[in-house]
């Protein structure tokens, strides 16, 4: 499947994006995912700065430095393992990182509540996935090759819009963000689909090199 993990360009972080060599403390462990590897908490992140700080995080909590320790810190360092491998993973992809990010600005109950989406945009997924379908049938890889760019597109650009939707929201006071919220958790719905479309796509192609 393509990946997406740059999908919009990274922001430019300071000093604290290399942070991750710190102390592993209480605070730190209880903070979000993006302060815990010392990045801005915004959907436009600094992959080599996560990827950097990731593998500072594992090798402070690998379980060979905790051979001849006690029980206790045993279970803290697999705690603290755990809690990196989670954080890292749920930061790496741009879907889960945007479900994260919304949720960490108060907007998840707007995905769970409202999870219709237009029915143009349905009947849109429809025809393409009719259009992927009659391709596979024909074997016409051309064809596949190109709506695979073209959908890749889409996604790149839905993601940059959302990540504009999310710096709104963030920008302003938890009473303000209704509007932008809603319209994230919309454009995420969309993302979901757009994903598994273009994996599918991915899929179909490797199905006709084999």
């Amino acid at each position: 499947m393509t990946d997406f993990a740059d999908g919009v360009a990274p922001a430019v972080n300071s000093g604290a994006a290399d942070a991750a060599a710190g102390a592993l403390s209480d605070a730190r462990f209880a903070a979000d995912h993006f302060a815990l590897f010392g990045l801005a908490r915004d959907f436009r992140i600094d992959t080599a700065a996560l990827e950097r700080n990731y593998r500072a995080l594992q090798a402070q909590t690998h379980p060979d430095r905790f051979v001849t320790a006690g029980d206790s810190e045993r279970r803290r360092a697999l705690q603290w393992a755990t809690r990196v491998n989670e954080a890292y993973e749920t930061l790496k992809k741009p879907l889960s990182r945007a479900r994260y990010l919304l949720a960490e600005l108060g907007g998840e109950s707007d995905f769970v509540r409202n999870n219709a989406l237009p029915t143009d945009f349905l009947v849109a997924q429809m025809e393409l996935r009719e259009t992927v379908a009659d391709a596979v049938a024909a074997r016409q890889v051309e064809t596949l090759e190109s709506l695979r760019d073209e959908r890749a597109l889409a996604l790149r650009a839905g993601y940059e819009a959302l990540a504009a939707i999310l710096a709104a929201a963030a920008a302003v006071a938890d009473s303000q963000r209704t509007t932008p919220l809603a319209q994230a958790a919309d454009a995420i719905r969309r993302l979901m689909f757009e994903e598994k479309l273009l994996a599918d796509i991915d899929d179909a192609l490797a199905a006709l090199d084999e």
